[in-house]
């Protein structure tokens, strides 16, 4: 049997040029994203929409502007901030828990903001579905971190177990939804289950955008402690680090991001779980360029999903579609060549 591959030390400053490059290429992919569709815009045009409407020229082709504006700028944001924080949001799960197969679903935040908007759908309430979604799936969780406390502790295995039941009982539930509800509400619930961003707005933007950032830089704050976090719970006790105030800490960052990003996207699969194993590929194990890299790598694999999403078919795809069909060769991948990172025995 082969030894496993055990990949070469990465200095800091080959770190840095990657995020560096990583940075650069979300906004070219992001320039990309607006250009294509059914309706092709030159790069050109592109940027005379964007100078008209930040006050730096005149008006432009209204056609152009209505397109670029109004429909695909506000999606690629979107998709962009999305990614990120399902990606930010899957390094830091993966820090705290020590398993690299954790994601940011694994406490029931997906199953919660899944019952939220079902319950929106059904039940006329005051309040819109992404409120509901973001508010059940901080629930969900809230309800998994309580139920894991045993003898005054939070086991690792306590915590995932507790997410797995009260996950399978918002799943049950929206099940119900499912089953109870008239065509057009399936449709609606289907539709968000799958995940994409056709109903994407500047009001979503302007939320989503500058609290994805928020969260994702103290997310990375927290980098040198998840390093330590990651020798073992006495080994950072020794170190200076209380383990439980900084499990906890994260976590409610994690959750609240992939909250705010379930609630305005649906659920998109592999995400938080992928690219966190790309960015340790790239920069190795250290959680201060991990949570950065997963951050661009998460909005370029997002909003490129986007693309593909609305390009392949006359009507748009479901976008979790797209990231499970790229995402599971991946991880077959990951399993053949690197399982010992992974967790497997050889």
């Amino acid at each position: 049997m082969s030894a496993p591959v055990v990949p070469a030390p990465v200095s800091n400053r080959r770190r840095a040029v990657l995020l560096v490059v990583t940075a650069a290429l979300v906004l070219v992919v992001a320039v990309v994203s607006i250009m294509v569709g059914a309706y092709v815009i030159p790069v050109g045009d592109v940027l005379k929409v964007l100078a008209a409407k930040t006050g730096l020229t005149d008006s432009t082709n209204s056609l152009n502007t209505s397109v670029v504006w109004d429909m695909r700028l506000t999606r690629v944001l979107l998709a962009g901030a999305v990614g990120a924080a399902l990606a930010c949001s899957g390094a830091a799960y993966q820090g705290t828990f020590r398993n690299p197969l954790v994601e940011p679903f694994i406490l029931g935040v997906s199953a919660g903001a899944a019952c939220g908007a079902g319950l929106a759908v059904m039940v006329d309430v005051p309040l819109s579905m992404q409120v509901m979604a973001f508010i059940f799936g901080m629930l969900a969780v809230w309800l998994t971190y309580t139920l894991s406390r045993v003898r005054g502790e939070r086991p690792t295995v306590t915590l995932i177990l507790a997410g797995v039941v009260v996950g399978s009982f918002f799943s049950a539930v929206f099940s119900l939804f499912q089953y109870a509800g008239t065509d057009e509400q399936l449709r609606r619930l289907v539709f968000w289950v799958m995940g994409g961003f056709y109903r994407a707005t500047w009001n979503d933007v302007v939320i989503v955008v500058p609290a994805t950032v928020i969260g994702c830089l103290l997310l990375w704050r927290f980098g040198w402690r998840l390093n330590v976090l990651s020798l073992g719970d006495d080994e950072a006790r020794s170190l200076g680090v209380d383990p439980e105030p900084l499990r906890r800490w994260v976590i409610v960052l994690a959750t609240a991001l992939t909250a705010l990003a379930v609630s305005v996207s649906g659920i998109i699969a592999w995400v938080g779980l992928l690219v966190p194993h790309a960015a340790r590929m790239m920069v190795g194990p250290d959680h201060r360029f991990v949570i950065p890299l997963s951050a661009t790598l998460g909005a370029v694999f997002v909003m490129a999903c986007d693309v593909l999403a609305r390009t392949i078919h006359t009507g748009e795809v479901p976008i979790s579609i797209i990231t499970s069909i790229l995402g599971a060769p991946y991880l077959v991948y990951l399993l053949r060549t690197r399982a010992t990172h992974l967790g497997a025995s050889s």
